[in-house]
C-alpha cells in the first residue's frame, strides 16, 4: 500500500515542513524597530570611541 500512494505521502510530508518552516520564521522574527535602534546604538558607540582617540 506504501509503494502505491508514495508520492502522495511524500508531498504531504515536504507541505507539512515548508508551513512549519515559515510559521516559524513568523513567529521569531526580529522586528524592524528593533533592529534599527541596535544599529543606532552601535554606531553611536563607534562614534564616541572614535571621538575619544
Amino acid at each position: 500500500m506504501l509503494a502505491k500512494y508514495w508520492k502522495k505521502i511524500g508531498l504531504v510530508i515536504l507541505i507539512l515542513a515548508c508551513l512549519i518552516n515559515i510559521m516559524y520564521k513568523l513567529v521569531n522574527k526580529v522586528s524592524l524597530n528593533s533592529e534599527l535602534k541596535a544599529t543606532a546604538e552601535y554606531m553611536y558607540n563607534e562614534y564616541k570611541q572614535e571621538k575619544k582617540k
